[in-house]
């Protein structure tokens, strides 16, 4: 929360939690998330959050408080918001601020039709969209590998080529959120993608510097290589993603990384709108809206809420 205005309290608390299943309709899919409510007049250290994520061991566990005094879930519409990992605090976080923003819409009944989180990769929005909610975040578009930083990844990328070495069909860097994009071969199916048998050890052993904090190995979608939903509707792309330089072996299903995958896929097919599946064993869909000026894009998804209670500590 703003260091401005929040103090840490010494004293017993009980905290609302809730755990929500993001970019999903369904329990026990998409990407669960944990949410903690905290007031300005008692919020809690940042040692405490961290032990609150690890006890929670989920990939993410958001901290969210009115960014105003006197305000309230219910009625405000700017809030401070921050994601920690079971190992370390994140700078940006998608499924964690969708499962936020559906404690806040569906649990507290705030009728804003959009509210703001102050959080450490600036102001994000969430907008009510029917049954949907859609996060307007900030492009990541990836670039071309340097050869310097192909010389210091090659052990990584070498890892990477679970297919072979004729596998890889393009490989992307994303600086402002340290994530390499490795595309496969449009042939590869996603049943293939799901199957991969990633080793995310073998994956942080491969580079122990903080050049990289995630991996996300993307396919281009199609009928024909079974990349459909269950309604038969083609997925533009599909993806999965590893982070074990952050305490996660494998994400579920990840909004950080489709900010780098949407302006990767809108640039190769040429669209802005992309359908994208992270084809996790738990899996989840998200819809991409990638705007033309302003950096910015929209993540939308669905989420389920699948617990409630206090944390006591």
């Amino acid at each position: 929360m703003s260091a401005s205005h929040l103090q840490a309290s010494s004293s017993l608390a009980d905290i609302p939690i809730h755990i929500v299943d993001a970019f999903t309709k369904d329990a026990f899919t998409g990407n669960p998330a944990a949410v903690c409510l905290l007031t300005l007049d008692s919020d809690i250290a940042d040692e405490t959050k961290q032990k609150i994520a690890a006890e929670m061991n989920l990939s993410e566990t958001a901290f969210v408080a009115c960014h105003d005094p006197g305000e309230t879930f219910a009625r405000a519409d700017r809030f401070s918001l921050r994601w920690f990992t079971p190992s370390v605090e994140v700078d940006l976080c998608g499924h964690a601020t969708l499962a936020t923003a559906t404690v806040i819409f569906r649990v507290y009944g705030n009728n804003h039709h959009q509210i703001k989180f102050e959080t450490r990769s600036g102001t994000l929005l969430a907008l009510q969209k029917g049954d949907s909610i859609a996060l307007d975040f900030p492009q990541n578009p990836p670039g071309p590998l340097a050869d310097t930083l192909r010389v210091e990844l090659a052990a990584l990328l070498d890892v990477c080529a679970f297919l072979g070495p004729d596998s890889v069909m393009d490989v992307a860097y994303s600086p402002s959120t340290r994530k390499l994009l490795v595309r496969l071969r449009d042939d590869i199916s996603m049943a293939d993608l799901t199957a991969l048998p990633v080793n995310p050890d073998q994956l942080f052993a491969a580079s122990r510097t903080d050049t990289v904090r995630g991996v996300i190995m993307t396919v281009k979608g199609s009928a024909a290589t079974g990349a459909v939903d269950r309604d038969g509707e083609p997925y533009d792309f599909v993806s999965r993603y590893f982070a074990p330089w952050v305490g996660i072996a494998e994400d579920p299903v990840t909004g950080s990384s489709h900010t780098v995958l949407g302006p990767y896929w809108a640039a190769v097919l040429k669209k802005s709108t992309l359908y994208a599946r992270q084809c996790s064993r738990r899996g989840g869909d998200l819809l991409l809206t990638v705007l033309p000026a302003g950096g910015r894009m929209e993540i939308a998804g669905h989420s389920k809420i699948v617990m409630s209670g206090q944390f006591t500590l």
